[in-house]
């Protein structure tokens, strides 16, 4: 069993109006010795918005911004912009999120050269409905849950509600020429892979992504910690074994859910295909901060950044503070080879 270590909150709330009643889900972009954490803050009036700060080292906080980081424009994310995840391309920063319009979730971006002068780039998520998406389900291999979701949120959101998508996540470099992306069509993690991010706007493309949707998933739950769904967390890390992939994992109870934290090596030239998965948490909720909050029992992982031989993994707890927890890097490598995916 891996040795993860909990180091504790380190952003909490302030009297802020914007990050006055949570703060939570950061994205993640290491620059030597400094950590730049784009994080989700919430005001009490549920409204999403980014906040900043920055890290010297893996855990001390030495800049905090008093003003948002970025705050909704379009009205796709008019009623707020969630769960940040950075990626940095070549020379480009790529900043995927959650859009909200009070009806829709979907998954959008930033992009630029300077992670502080960044341009929306758009839904890279297909703006297609539950009930014509239900349609082309079965003309691909997946299973029943597929259909429950769907029916889910049609019960939830109304009729015309769009594809709930969530945990979009870019691979840190392209893969075979294309750009990569993990995404999360409930309840399990696919990739797309596209020559040019336009591609995500093309209609045709997504009609053909949801047809063949079976074929394009990177990982199912298999266990009872991710029974319910489960959806990228950081961007994928590159090692010689593979691509290292951060992820969580949802458990339903009746009396609500856990959020837990998983890991997963993929295929380098291929991250459709997992070469080990571990078969327990990387971690879980256990700490006062993790099970008592906005939400609670959660820790849901969005970002890392690697110090000597530790990978620092950086959380949302209880949807109300941001934490961190680190694990060796190489321990972590070698328990995902001892796994083998069947």
């Amino acid at each position: 069993m891996l040795k993860v270590k909990k180091h504790g909150i380190i952003l909490r709330p302030t009297k802020i109006e914007f990050e006055s009643k949570c703060v939570f889900n950061p994205g993640i972009y290491q620059d030597g010795n400094n950590v730049h954490v784009v994080y989700r803050a919430l005001d009490e009036n549920f409204m999403s918005r980014f906040g900043y700060a920055r890290l010297d080292g893996p855990t001390k906080v030495v800049e905090r911004w008093k003003k948002p980081f970025a705050v909704p424009k379009y009205t796709y994310e008019k009623k707020g912009i969630e769960d940040p995840r950075i990626t940095k391309i070549g020379d480009t920063f790529y900043v995927s999120y959650v859009a909200h319009d009070g009806k829709n979730a979907v998954i959008a971006y930033m992009y630029g050269k300077n992670l502080f002068d960044l341009k929306r780039g758009g839904i890279i998520s297909p703006l297609m409905s539950y009930r014509k998406a239900s349609k082309l389900f079965q003309f691909s291999k997946i299973k029943d849950d597929y259909y429950f979701f769907s029916s889910f949120y049609e019960k939830y959101a109304g009729k015309n509600v769009l594809i709930w998508e969530k945990d979009g996540v870019f691979f840190p470099e392209k893969i075979r020429g294309k750009f990569a992306l993990l995404h999360r069509v409930l309840p399990d993690i696919q990739i797309s892979r596209v020559d040019t991010l336009n591609l995500y706007k093309d209609k045709n493309f997504w009609h053909n992504q949801i047809h063949h949707l079976g074929k394009h998933v990177v990982l199912e739950g298999r266990h009872g910690w991710e029974a319910r769904h489960i959806g990228a967390g950081a961007p994928p890390i590159k090692t010689k074994a593979g691509w290292l992939m951060i992820y969580h994992g949802v458990e339903p109870r009746n009396n609500g859910r856990i959020y837990s934290a998983g890991a997963a090596l993929l295929d380098l030239r291929d991250p459709k295909k997992v070469i080990g998965r571990l078969p327990y948490p990387l971690f879980e909720p256990k700490e006062k901060y993790e099970t008592e909050g906005f939400v609670n029992d959660v820790v849901f992982p969005t970002g890392t950044a690697r110090f000597k031989d530790e990978l620092y993994i950086y959380y949302g707890t209880s949807d109300t503070y941001i934490a961190v927890a680190s694990v060796n890097f190489d321990s972590l490598l070698k328990e995902l080879l001892d796994n083998k995916e069947e």
